[in-house]
């Protein structure tokens, strides 16, 4: 059941996004894209919602709480990022706005750029642990049920500590502009 919602927060989430662009810049209703887009929060309320009575009704945990609450902390972290990006570019393709700036692609800008996207997965996975550690409260951390949501735990500290040492590379190891290009024009520094 778990999962099933999971799919389905995720297609409405993609499905409210479209409604409110196309509301916002096809059919100039502004109030109603900001009525659409407040309601992608909603589904992730829901989403807890469900997760907690399954938990209440006695369900054993397994992996799909774990990947509820991972959800959770991704969508926590990225969504507003997500909808920002992609209403720069609805904006530009049909409101003929500038087109959305690109991340930078040299230096320091990248890494800094990169540094950014770290912290929201660090975001993510403090998210997603701390729901994964109510949860686990709720069950009785000395149960073998709450191994699975442990497990769920180690999976989100494990991806904060992959996308920071990627993110490190970049400061350690910057990408150099190629020889010719013009430096400073949209962060590539």
């Amino acid at each position: 059941m778990i999962v099933t919602l999971i799919v389905i927060c995720e297609v409405s989430f993609w499905v409210l996004l479209a409604a409110g662009l196309a509301a916002r810049y096809l059919f100039r209703l502004q109030r109603t894209s900001v009525v659409l887009l407040l309601c992608e929060p909603l589904l992730e309320i829901v989403l807890l919602i469900a997760t907690s009575i399954d938990l209440r009704n006695g369900a054993k945990p397994d992996w799909e709480h774990g990947l509820a609450a991972v959800y959770i902390g991704f969508t926590v972290a990225y969504g507003h990022y997500t909808i920002s990006r992609l209403d720069g570019w609805a904006a530009h393709r049909f409101a003929d706005a500038p087109p959305p700036p690109k991340p930078p692609k040299y230096g320091l800008p990248r890494a800094r750029h990169e540094g950014k996207l770290w912290l929201r997965t660090l975001l993510a996975g403090a998210v997603a642990c701390a729901l994964l550690q109510l949860a686990i409260w709720y069950v009785g951390s000395g149960t073998t049920a709450a191994e699975a949501l442990r497990l769920w735990q180690m999976f989100s500290l494990n991806a904060i500590a992959i996308h920071g040492v990627i993110a490190m590379t970049y400061l350690l190891w910057p990408k150099k502009a190629p020889v010719g290009a013009a430096q400073g024009r949209r962060g590539d520094g």
